[in-house]
């Protein structure tokens, strides 16, 4: 490579960077909350609004099966040597909100099982699944989750 191209190179990466606020690297899926019990009591909503308020936490994917409940979350980049603390904070938060729940909770900062969350719900959304198809896969979705940990 010739030194014009080298420099030409320098100043291209040099522009694409300044377009950028540096949250370009963190993409955000943002899915709704999804609650396949038949219940209306939008706890599913408020889980995700809870963890969602968490300074570390930039997306979360909530998922209220008939005896599951599965809280999964990306943490910010910065903020992954805190990971027990924060999961300790997070768990403890949904404890307490789900309380008078059988569900069994599972949170999860698990990459995969972040995207398959996200995957089941605009499955539901494209009419793929029904509630009691989603719950299945919810539940495989769950213990792929205990094989991974």
């Amino acid at each position: 490579m010739n030194k014009m191209a080298g420099i030409f190179l320098v100043f291209l990466l040099a522009k694409c960077g300044a377009e950028h606020d540096g949250t370009a690297m963190i993409e955000t899926a943002d899915p709704d909350a999804v609650q396949l019990d038949g219940h209306q009591d939008d706890l599913a909503a408020d889980i995700k609004k809870e963890a969602d308020s968490f300074e570390e936490i930039y997306d979360t994917a909530v998922v209220k099966g008939t005896d599951q409940l599965l809280v999964a979350y990306k943490v910010r980049h910065l903020d992954r040597f805190q990971m027990k603390k924060i999961e300790k904070e997070l768990d403890d938060h949904i404890e307490k909100m789900a309380e008078k729940e059988e569900s069994e909770i599972i949170v999860s900062s698990d990459y995969k099982i972040f995207l398959e969350v996200v995957r089941l719900k605009e499955d539901m959304d494209a009419g793929h699944l029904t509630e009691k198809e989603a719950d299945k896969r919810l539940s495989e979705i769950i213990k792929l989750k205990k094989e991974t940990a």
